[in-house]
């Protein structure tokens, strides 16, 4: 089994093979959110593992939520390349990706969303793999709220852009964070096999972006209400 891997939401976008239990990685260097920059890393990442085109099984793309311009453009490669190759497409949710590289058995995903707002999600960790708990959403740092029970642990960036309103507001149930994290075409390898395998693909002319949030700029007067600049 051999799956193309896509991940542009966030500025330090990657690309990933999965050739069996072989797995591998690039970034994409540059400006991931850019054609000129994602297609030349997908053809570097075959050629150094001497894998083609034509020998994949399946695209994969991080569908969501994130930046729109890198969803649109990860959604729009792997459909040009799949329907060229008539090859199936698996949208993964980059929330989902975010938690399966957290080893915490609950985890509430957080990822700055810009705009002054997060996006958010929560996660446990099953024998049969991740079950999504709250899906994913988006808010303010002040609205976020964890799942109404249980002790959860924090994980996405927008526990750095946002601590000091996000970390109080989700109270005593947060058992610790970690800021740093970004979603990686990796792990969205590794979730897209076990949906090959399940038979959870589509059509590559059915895969769309999981946008979450529907605006892209705030007013002057948003933007001020927010704590923001005009």
């Amino acid at each position: 089994m051999k799956i193309l891997a896509l991940e542009t939401s966030t500025d330090s976008g990657s690309v990933a093979l999965l050739d069996g239990d072989v797995l591998t990685e690039r970034p994409v260097v540059g400006r991931p959110g850019h054609s000129e920059t994602l297609l030349p890393e997908v053809v570097a990442l075959l050629e150094s593992c001497g894998v083609a085109l034509a020998q994949l099984d399946a695209i994969a793309f991080g569908a969501g939520p994130g930046a729109f311009t890198g969803l649109r453009l990860a959604c729009g490669v792997a459909q040009g390349l799949a329907l060229g190759l008539g090859k199936p497409v698996i949208p993964v949710g980059n929330l989902e990706a975010l938690a399966s590289q957290c080893r915490e058995g609950a985890v509430f995903v957080a990822a700055d969303a810009r705009m002054s707002e997060v996006y958010f999600a929560a996660y446990r960790r099953t024998p049969a793999g991740l079950e999504e708990v709250m899906a994913p959403a988006c808010a303010t740092p002040s609205e976020v709220r964890l799942p109404p029970e249980g002790t959860w642990f924090g994980f996405g960036t927008a526990f750095r852009a946002y601590q000091g309103t996000l970390v109080p507001g989700l109270g005593a149930r947060l058992d610790g964070f970690d800021e740093a994290p970004v979603p990686l075409a990796s792990s969205i390898a590794r979730l897209a096999a076990k949906r090959f395998l399940r038979g959870e693909v589509v059509d590559p002319a059915l895969a769309a972006p999981l946008y979450v949030r529907d605006k892209v700029a705030l007013t002057t007067a948003e933007r001020l209400a927010r704590g923001g600049k005009a």
